[in-house]
């Protein structure tokens, strides 16, 4: 017996595979008998089923880059309650989420004490980097010390650094939180300075400038540290309770609570009349 040709719904199903389109594929039937009751018209069916097909490719690649990302907990600017840190310039932060400082080469530091939502706001400006098609990078300043240290001790520590400093973003999280092993300010300062002008960092730290020495046990990597890191500079404090313990605040002890990072004094300035020129 001769095979039947196949209909024109048949060989757009082929299509479909061939081209492997699964989410169009999936919704051309339904498109199809809208279109036969007059709710589509054919160029509609077209745009539906493409549209189906970008928004599930979309989905996929975004879901793969924030695993490629290591961005496993999922923050949103949406989620973050503004109202609860009021110290927080909310539309400096959604400046920020418009990821010019990205193109830029800039540095965001998100200063401030425990739980006041800065890793929240540095993983969600990293959500919105993948959104916008842009490689991150995300790890503590623990776990990347560590991964250097063992790049070191199997001779591919230029290529670990490589690595690390490639993306458009790089997160930095919890710097200050966890004692420096020893050497590892060294390690860290050869990231920064591979890093330094070729790419956008965030850091997020719950200690001061001033402390950096004590944080990475060396004042001299310190300073060379800070001098490359507030270069091209964003400083965000945030002041205020512990965002994760808003609901049990009263159950922490006084002696427990953490003050405000306090900000770099400024110079003060003389009062009265300035002193007379003397005469010659």
């Amino acid at each position: 017996m001769t095979a039947l040709p196949a209909t024109p719904l048949e060989r757009v199903r082929r299509h479909l595979v061939g081209l492997k389109m699964s989410r169009a594929l999936e919704a051309l039937d339904a498109s199809v008998r809208r279109l036969e009751d007059g709710e589509l018209s054919a160029l509609e069916l077209l745009d539906e089923l493409l549209g189906e097909e970008q928004a599930t490719r979309e989905t996929r690649r975004i879901k793969s880059s924030l695993m490629t990302a290591r961005l496993t907990r999922i923050k949103t600017l949406e989620g973050f309650d503004f109202s609860f840190q009021p110290s927080l310039d909310r539309n400096r932060i959604l400046a920020l989420a418009e990821l010019r400082f990205i193109e830029r080469g800039e540095v965001v530091h998100l200063l401030g004490p425990p739980g006041t939502g800065k890793s929240h706001l540095a993983i969600a400006l990293g959500v919105e980097a993948v959104k916008a098609g842009k490689s991150v990078y995300f790890a503590t300043l623990a776990e990347i010390i560590d991964s250097l240290a063992k790049a070191e001790r199997e001779g591919k520590l230029a290529q670990r650094i490589g690595f690390i400093a490639r993306p458009a973003l790089m997160i930095i999280d919890e710097v200050g939180y966890l004692p420096v092993q020893k050497g590892g300010a060294n390690l860290f300062f050869q990231l920064i300075n591979a890093r330094y002008e070729r790419g956008a960092v965030i850091l997020t730290s719950n200690r001061g400038f001033s402390e950096w020495g004590e944080v990475f046990g060396d004042n001299v990597v310190a300073a060379a540290l800070l001098d490359r890191l507030l270069h091209h500079a964003i400083v965000v404090e945030i002041t205020g309770n512990s965002y994760r313990l808003r609901e049990h605040a009263k159950l922490v002890p006084e002696n427990l609570r953490l003050p405000p990072i306090s900000a770099p004094e400024k110079p003060k300035k003389r009062r009265g009349r300035p002193p007379r020129p003397k005469e010659n």
